[in-house]
């Protein structure tokens, strides 16, 4: 029985620190906050107040009914939504936060089926995105400004558009226009609605916009460098690799037209035509996406010098990416005195956030691991089992052996030796005879150092054992009422029986007191404080 509390109670601290590590303490060294620190200095080793550090987030695509075609009302999509939703605020409050950005930008596609939402549940969802990303808890700047993109999985595509007017009114109500510019540390950020740039309705209302918008700023100021910020990723060949950050397959180009020439319904990139058109009037030093839900960073040649394009990794561990991410930037002017390349204006770095897909695996993992324990745990604990204690044995039988091997070199090193010549003069040491006491002879014999003495017994008090009280020790003798012996199955329920409830009593102590601990450290960052 004392075996198996102290199994019990290793059991538990291991739950212990497996959900502190889980819920907590992976959070804690995201991002390395003095190597941020240190990627965002200038080179010059002077840090300027028009630098900005901004924090890009793509596709938290919060989940919803469209998700997996579960009704709203099902537990288990309730489930989902809930711990997805306690990551991505964890990740928000406890990483990104906490590197004390100045502008935070989302890079589109916030809900999962924006629009295909009716209106109650587009609140709802809305709801839940600003709590995600609430800025309650930044005491020390909760006036941090935030932009947004639209995605598709926002406002949908060209095509859906002309069906569907009043989605766009629905998403610039809440997150503002959907073609706009700002300007952050030095840097003109240039957002664009990608969802409207490609299709066949070519006198659409909202593609006329977004075109006439770009071309607008063409012919503007070019002094500052440009960074353009479009959720759909430009045109790149089919099997372009993506660098070393990425952990899925490429995916490559693919587009749907709607039916009626009424726009694009879905596509995976830019076509050439239109990334090529967009490089060409804004000039940007850096293009930053998302839409894929994995890293991808490529080079796109242009007349005017390499473009260099990071498609940024959703934030969400439900979206296909065992790796979530976000980056940080730094944005203000140029770091290098008298250089005339705009881009060391801005830097990047790809953070990576916890892999909570193998925590949960890990989780799992543990549980299988304790319940075999506890069933299969010797009660007498490993002491009990046979080949134990034959290790044990053959490990104290080696100590001995190594205890008396060096007994003996060191009584032969203690001897005394001369030095004898022979007939040669060849010198040989030989060791010297030592005297020893001579045995007495005695009827008594010495079994050990001391003064203990064994004498021998007389044989008179030897008594012959009556052989009528021998009993043969594999014979069985019935009980003297006459009742029979228990059965071996019966006895083999009964241990059965007895492990399983010491089993249950272990798991319930284990989860009493580890239970209580996990619900605290999940909802220690979900409610505002």
């Amino acid at each position: 029985m004392q075996s198996a509390t102290r199994l019990t109670l290793l059991l538990c601290a291991a739950w212990a620190a497996a959900l502190l590590y889980g819920e907590m303490g992976a959070y804690w060294g995201r991002p390395p906050l003095l190597l941020v620190a240190i990627r965002f200095l200038p080179i010059a080793g002077q840090y300027s107040d028009n630098h900005v550090k901004i924090a890009v987030i793509a596709d938290p695509q919060l989940m919803d009914s469209t998700s997996l075609g579960l009704p709203a009302s099902s537990v288990a999509l309730q489930a989902i939504e809930l711990f997805t939703d306690l990551n991505m605020r964890r990740s928000f409050q406890s990483v990104i936060l906490p590197s004390k950005p100045d502008v935070i930008l989302f890079l589109g596609d916030h809900f999962d089926g924006g629009p295909y939402l009716s209106d109650e549940e587009w609140q709802e969802s809305l709801f839940r995105f600003k709590h995600i990303f609430s800025m309650s808890e930044q005491r020390t700047n909760p006036h941090v400004p935030i932009y947004y993109l639209s995605g598709n999985h926002d406002i949908g595509y060209s095509g859906f558009h002309s069906i569907h007017p009043k989605v766009i009114s629905r998403y610039e109500k809440e997150f503002g226009p959907r073609n706009y510019h700002f300007l952050s540390g030095e840097v003109d950020f240039v957002v664009v609605d990608a969802q409207t740039l490609d299709g066949g309705a070519k006198q659409s209302k909202e593609r006329a916009s977004t075109w006439e918008f770009i071309k607008t700023l063409s012919s503007g100021n070019e002094s500052n460098p440009k960074v353009l910020l479009t959720h759909i990723p430009l045109y790149r060949p089919d099997n372009t690799p993506c660098g070393p950050h990425r952990s899925s397959p490429v995916i490559n180009q693919r587009i749907y037209n709607a039916a009626m020439d009424q726009g694009i319904r879905y596509q995976n990139y830019l076509s050439k035509e239109t990334s090529d058109l967009l490089l060409r009037l804004l000039k940007p030093t850096l293009v930053l996406s998302g839409h894929d839900h994995d890293q991808c960073t490529v080079v796109h040649s242009t007349t005017f010098g390499p473009v260099t394009e990071h498609t940024l990794g959703t934030i969400s561990w439900q979206q296909g990416n065992l790796y979530p991410s976000f980056m940080l930037m730094s944005a203000g002017p140029k770091l290098i005195p008298n250089s005339t390349d705009s881009s060391h204006g801005v830097l990047t770095n790809l953070c990576f956030l916890p892999k909570q897909t193998h925590i949960y695996i890990w989780y799992i993992f543990q549980f299988l691991i304790t319940i075999l324990l506890l069933v299969f745990w010797p009660t007498n604990g490993l002491s009990s089992l046979p080949y134990m204690n034959k290790l044990v044995s053959f490990m104290r039988y080696v100590g001995a052996e190594l205890f008396s091997r060096t007994k003996e070199k060191d009584d032969e090193e203690d001897g005394e030796y001369e030095m004898v010549f022979d007939a040669e003069g060849s010198m040989h040491l030989v060791k010297k005879a030592v005297a020893r006491p001579p045995r007495t002879n005695s009827d008594s014999r010495t079994v050990g150092r001391g003064n203990i003495v064994a004498r021998p017994t007389a044989r008179k008090h030897q008594t012959e054992p009556d052989s009528s009280v021998l009993v043969e020790m594999g014979s069985e003798t019935p009980p003297e009422d006459g009742g029979k012996l228990p059965r071996p199955s019966k006895w083999n329920i009964r241990k059965v029986l007895q492990r399983l409830f010491r089993v249950v009593q272990s798991i319930v102590v284990i989860a009493a007191l580890n239970v209580p601990l996990y619900m605290m450290l999940l909802f220690k960052d979900w409610i505002d404080r």
